[in-house]
């Protein structure tokens, strides 16, 4: 096990950050150290996923810098105010219809920033005699979009070849090669991590399960991509950040592990599941929401099939996931319905505005 002291949590207030900070503080008792957050509060990052958090822990183990990663200067000065010792890098651009309309976002913030992240963390952890410090982490989070796309067969593994078919994708594919190049080049201590698609709270309306919650709720048309058979690998947020937490602290420097839900699901087959968890909830016809489905021109390049195998994390740290898919959907919906004021405060916000101009024109 290391000694976590001093860890950097970039995009803390972002979907999968903010639940990751939530998991340290709140439900591991084995860390006893600090956590500081860097986020530049983008549309997608919101502070008020980490209102209870700034509560209890506020300028005693829980420390907020609003900042970008992309700013050496302010990097620099975060790393020297608070001694870092662990970077955790949830900080990115992910959404791939995003990354089709605007692809200069995703290289800035996906391979820049994480060139600025790796660059001030080699700077700060140099040792007096000029070598790298051994007594440090830099995990970088990443996805299995940078794999491609696979038949109705196989499983991406940590030796599959990268064949990214998106911007998004692309810029994700680029910042591990930097990862990789930090720890053979200059002897950075990294390890690195490819997940599945995440769900659960605090997930931006944007991505599939939120958004079809939400439009489920409001009443609105539930749109499908194409023929709604294209296949994802789901797993559920808490699940991904105990993974990312025994990676952290057992795995092995220099080496990437996958981390799946285990749990292959056609796009159209998960909303229809989602439809009855959601009506009977919230007290709605399943059949009448069933009704509003529909089908609406395929995105570029968009993957057939992801599936993960994730043996390599089991075998070597024991993880396992705690909840099944259907307990999941259900602990999110849940979620979702008595958190109303968080979707409101998002609904009405920066992500609206983007929403109204890109996202409902596509």
């Amino acid at each position: 096990m290391r000694k976590l002291n001093n860890i950097l949590v970039t995009g803390g207030a972002g979907f999968i950050g903010c639940n990751f900070i939530h998991v340290l503080l709140q439900k591991t008792p084995s860390f006893s150290g600090r956590v500081v957050n860097l986020d530049a509060l983008t549309y997608a990052g919101n502070a008020a996923s980490l209102a209870d958090i700034q509560t209890q822990f506020g300028g005693k183990r829980y420390f907020f810098e609003h900042g970008d990663i992309t700013d050496r200067a302010k990097v620099e000065e975060v790393f020297k105010k608070y001694d870092i010792d662990t970077v955790i890098h949830f900080a990115a651009e992910s959404h791939v219809d995003r990354s089709i309309l605007g692809p200069e976002a995703f290289i800035k913030t996906n391979v820049m920033g994480t060139f600025t992240l790796l660059d001030a963390a080699r700077a700060s952890w140099k040792a007096s005699d000029g070598s790298m410090r051994t007594d440090v982490l830099f995990h970088h989070i990443s996805t299995d979009e940078v794999y491609g796309s696979l038949g109705d067969t196989g499983y991406f593994t940590e030796t599959t070849p990268y064949d990214p078919r998106s911007p998004y994708s692309a810029s994700k594919a680029s910042s591990d090669h930097l990862v990789f190049a930090y720890h053979h080049t200059y002897g950075m201590p990294v390890t690195l991590s490819n997940c599945s698609n995440n769900y659960g709270p605090y997930h931006f309306p944007e991505k599939l399960i939120p958004l079809m919650i939400l439009n489920i709720l409001d009443g609105k048309p539930l749109p499908v991509y194409g023929d709604g058979k294209n296949i994802r690998d789901w797993l559920f947020v808490e699940d991904h950040n105990t993974a990312v937490w025994d990676i952290v602290n057992k795995g092995r420097v220099g080496e990437k592990y996958n981390i799946g839900g285990e749990n292959e699901w056609t796009n159209i087959d998960l909303l229809l599941n989602l439809i009855d968890i959601v009506a009977s909830k919230a007290g709605l016809d399943a059949k009448k929401v069933r009704d509003t489905i529909t089908y609406v021109k395929d995105r570029p390049g968009h993957d057939r099939r992801y599936a993960i195998d994730c043996s390599k994390l089991k075998k070597e740290l024991g993880w396992k996931q705690s909840v099944t898919f259907e307990e999941g959907l259900a602990l999110t919906v849940d979620w979702y319905l008595s958190h109303k004021d968080w979707v409101e405060g998002i609904k009405s916000g920066d992500y609206k505005n983007w929403v109204e101009k890109n996202y409902d024109k596509r």
